[in-house]
Order: structure tokens, then C-alpha cells, then sequence
């Protein structure tokens, strides 16, 4: 009985303590990432399409907690819009918008997903692009 307990102490020390992190099961921490296409410019009242690719790490994520985009006319962030989206099931989401005047308009991606938060900017003109702050 004592050289099995000592060959049980021996064999743990030689193994070494498990760490935590270790074992196969380990999930590896990457990153929430979103492709955020938004045209660079577009004429008044014209639609324009708006889409969002969320990944997580290298995979598509295809079950978001949210994705939504919110504009604004740059200089007018406090008066900004919120616009749902449609979940494809394929890793992307998208919403149509169209500006009723001449602008620079900013945007952002809301996007929430495996516990993390992300919220990539984007940018349109719309027509000449006068600006409020013009």
C-alpha cells in the first residue's frame, strides 16, 4: 500500500500540476470582428444597402445578440437613427436606409456576439455632402 502512495505523489510531481487552460477542451480566446460594407457615396433618396459580416476568430457568426446600425448626419450625433437588421443565418446582416438630403452621414455596426462588443464606423456623402457644420 505505502509504495503505491509513494508511486501516486512520484507520478504527479514528475507530471506536474494540471494548469488551467490545459487539456484538449481548452476553447482559444479570438477576437469579434464585423466587415462592415457601406457604399462610400449615394444620391438623395436613393436606397442604399447597408451589410454587416460578424465573425468570431476565422468562424461566421451566425446567431449575433445584435446588430443593428445607427446614422447620423455628421455634427448631428445626438439626433441619430436606430435600424434593425435581417439576419441571413450565413454570417451576415443587413438593412436598407435612403437620405432624404445632401449630407456626410456617419455609421456605426452595433454589434454584440459571443460576449464581446464591437461597434465599427463607417462613412457616406450623400449628393455634394454639405455637411450641418457648413
Amino acid at each position: 500500500m505505502l509504495v503505491l502512495i509513494v508511486f501516486a505523489i512520484g507520478f504527479y510531481i514528475v507530471k506536474g500540476t494540471p494548469q488551467e487552460g490545459d487539456g484538449e477542451g481548452a476553447e482559444e480566446l479570438a477576437a469579434l470582428e464585423v466587415d462592415f460594407e457601406v457604399p462610400e457615396t449615394a444620391e438623395v433618396g436613393e436606397t442604399v444597402p447597408l451589410k454587416a459580416t460578424v465573425y468570431y476568430g476565422d468562424s461566421l457568426v451566425i446567431d449575433a445578440e445584435e446588430v443593428t446600425f445607427e446614422i447620423w448626419e455628421q455634427g448631428l450625433e445626438e439626433e441619430s437613427i436606430m435600424l434593425d437588421t435581417t439576419n441571413h443565418q450565413d454570417g451576415t446582416y443587413t438593412a436598407e436606409t435612403n437620405f432624404e438630403k445632401d449630407g456626410i452621414y456617419e455609421m456605426y455596426a452595433h454589434t454584440t456576439a459571443r460576449d464581446l462588443h464591437t461597434m465599427p464606423k463607417k462613412t457616406i456623402t450623400i449628393g455634394n455632402g454639405v455637411t450641418n457644420e457648413e
